[in-house]
């Protein structure tokens, strides 16, 4: 066994063999006074090098690429015992070990952190009963209510198929043609699009939750919102352009070096909670992701404080490699009936077994405390022993297994018939962003709402940016008479810069220029 240093560790290659100078290469070399030479297979230095290279990356996210991320703990402040008996919140003052990343959407891994676009937060819980994924964004309500509408959503908001740039028109034809998105669209053109820096950006859950007792068959309806102790604090228009182009990566650097010199970010957990029957009677479908509860009907309760406390070792090992989705649930917390979160409770997991493999819970930045299922088995980097001999088939008689005893919380009972659906845009889609309108006035806020707002809009095509305008004139006439004023010469031809001959308009769809 070679000697070990760990200030200065013996160099090996992959499988363990002590090696020299990790710059050389096994050669048939030619005439020294002419050099070169011939590469030998046999070089296992060199090969190894190679071959490894090529493969280092896993496929990209197809959304939420860009990141940072950290370490941290949830500790619990406030008692919730009596709506929920998931054990991580079984006591004031337990503590849980957490794994965060925070991303945006749209861009790939090397674009810029601080362009207009909504933010992924996105939490792994460690808990005594296996990991609780949060895994929400940092607007309170998303664009879409139908699920097989999700990969059309964020194809329309990154590059143009035949241009492979992100263009402004491909962005409103979408968002003209499937208005529930307007509520969303006001919070992302509105204040809150560019955060000052991720240690100040919400956390919403989005979706419906509950919280309920599998023991006895109870259960709430829950919100979940984190809000930062720092406040949600916003980047002016202008500065985020600015940092677009001379620091791409500002809020991951900021981030990391918070928590490297003690900064450390820190959030309160909120809940909003419904009683069912509440919900038959509510005035809104609270399974809507594109609508949100008031808060004067459904106050926000704190339940704890989320504390990011340490920075990763490797970024690939800990954050590049992680895998969250909110199927990934504990007992006590269970999904309700919102289609949408249905739908991602498959996709993310099945992203997860494509981009990083199908054993992708057994690295450590995704490994629960405490697993035993040996039906599933084998597979790529199986690296867990893969259960020795235990058998591999349910109800074996050689090797009994211990119920897990109650876990899901109350299911609904369904009576009704398979239909093809669609959701309806009706005048109610258009009731709360008549009422954020109105607070964008009352906090000043209108004026930026209606330049950022602007800003993107004159960068697709006049027909576009007409339709576009029919649909705000449904939230409020007003905010159509200041888009069309400030659009001026746009909703003609001019100014729009586009690629002759193709449908769409040549603009960025997001940061660029506003």
């Amino acid at each position: 066994m070679a000697p070990q240093n760990n200030d200065k560790p013996v160099y090996t290659l992959a499988e363990g063999r002590p090696a020299g100078d990790p710059t050389s290469q096994t050669i048939l070399r030619g005439n020294p006074l002419k050099g070169g030479g011939l590469a030998l297979l046999s070089d296992t230095q060199l090969i190894e090098t190679l071959a490894h290279f090529p493969r280092e990356r896993i496929p990209e996210r197809v959304v939420h690429a860009k990141a940072a991320g950290a370490w941290g703990e949830f500790e619990v402040t406030h008692d919730i015992t009596n709506i929920t008996s998931a054990n991580l919140f079984s006591e004031v003052g337990k503590k849980t070990k957490v794994l965060a990343r925070i991303s945006t959407v749209a861009g790939a891994k090397g674009s810029s952190d601080t362009v207009r676009d909504i933010r992924g937060f996105a939490l792994k819980f460690f808990t005594d009963e296996g990991n609780w994924d949060f895994v929400g964004n940092d607007l309170p309500v998303f664009f879409i209510r139908d699920p097989v509408k999700f990969p059309s959503l964020n194809r329309s908001h990154q590059n143009h198929p035949q241009t492979h740039v992100p263009d402004s028109s491909m962005f409103w034809d979408f968002h003209n043609n499937n208005q529930e998105g307007t509520h969303c669209l006001m919070q992302l053109f509105g204040q809150r699009g560019v955060p000052e820096s991720l240690r100040n950006v919400n956390g919403y859950g989005v979706h419906t939750y509950k919280f309920g007792k599998p023991e006895d068959g109870t259960f709430k309806y829950v919100k979940l919102h984190f809000k930062p102790d720092g406040g949600n604090i916003t980047m002016k228009s202008d500065d985020a352009v600015r940092l677009a182009g001379e620091e791409p990566d500002y809020h991951v650097k900021d981030m990391y070096n918070a928590i490297e010199k003690g900064d450390y970010p820190t959030w309160t957990l909120m809940i909003q909670v419904m009683d069912p029957k509440e919900a038959e009677t509510y005035r809104w479908n609270i399974f809507d992701d594109t609508r949100i509860w008031p808060h004067k009907d459904f106050p926000l309760q704190p339940v704890g404080k989320l504390t990011l406390n340490k920075n990763p070792a490797n970024y690939f090992q800990d954050i590049e490699q992680a895998a969250f989705s909110p199927s990934t649930m504990v007992p006590g917390i269970g999904p309700s009936a919102d289609i949408m979160l249905q739908a991602r409770m498959f996709s993310y997991p099945d992203a997860a077994r494509y981009r990083v493999g199908p054993n992708y819970q057994q690295l450590p930045c995704n490994r629960a405390k405490y697993v035993y299922s040996p039906y599933q088995r084998d597979g790529p980097m199986r690296i867990d022993g893969n259960y020795g001999a235990d058998p591999d088939y349910v109800r074996s008689s050689f090797r009994k297994v211990n119920s897990g005893g109650p876990t899901d919380v109350a299911h609904d009972e369904w009576i009704g018939s398979v239909a093809n659906y669609t959701s309806e845009v009706t005048d109610e889609d258009f009731e709360q962003p008549r009422d954020l309108w109105k607070l964008f006035k009352e906090w000043k806020q209108d004026e930026i709402f209606i330049s950022n707002l602007s800003g993107h809009m004159k960068k697709a095509l006049p027909q576009v940016q007409r339709e576009a305008i029919k649909v705000w004139s449904k939230v409020d006439q007003e905010i159509v008479d200041r888009l069309e004023k400030a659009l001026g010469d746009y909703l003609g031809d001019k100014g729009v810069d586009h690629v002759s001959g193709t449908p769409y308009g040549l603009q960025p769809a997001y940061g660029g220029g506003y």
